[in-house]
């Protein structure tokens, strides 16, 4: 016997909303990265 199919929206399937933080996570995460490195690059 073959199931029906059942479709629902992703926000269901996730059980949740999704905050919008992640574009700006990335950039502050980004940015310490290119500063750390720097700092290294110019101590020695």
């Amino acid at each position: 016997m073959a199931e029906e199919q059942q479709h629902i929206s992703t926000e269901k399937a996730r059980a949740g909303a999704t905050p919008h933080m992640t574009r700006y996570i990335l950039a502050i995460s980004l940015t310490a990265v290119i500063v750390i490195f720097a700092f290294l690059l110019f101590v020695r």
